[in-house]
């Protein structure tokens, strides 16, 4: 996990994730729409999943 994929994954979660599919993004920008700290939990997990 690199420090851009972090950052981003703080500012704006869904496009962290883009590249590991289209259930991951989906599920992230749901949880974004939740909440903010939820989109960034669920993009911090997925990213730090091998």
């Amino acid at each position: 996990m690199s420090v851009w994929r972090v950052l981003l994954s703080i500012i704006f979660p869904p496009l962290a994730v883009y590249d590991r599919g289209c259930g991951s993004l989906l599920i992230v920008f749901l949880l974004t729409c939740c909440g903010w700290v939820p989109g960034v939990i669920a993009a911090l997990v997925i990213l730090n999943k091998k």
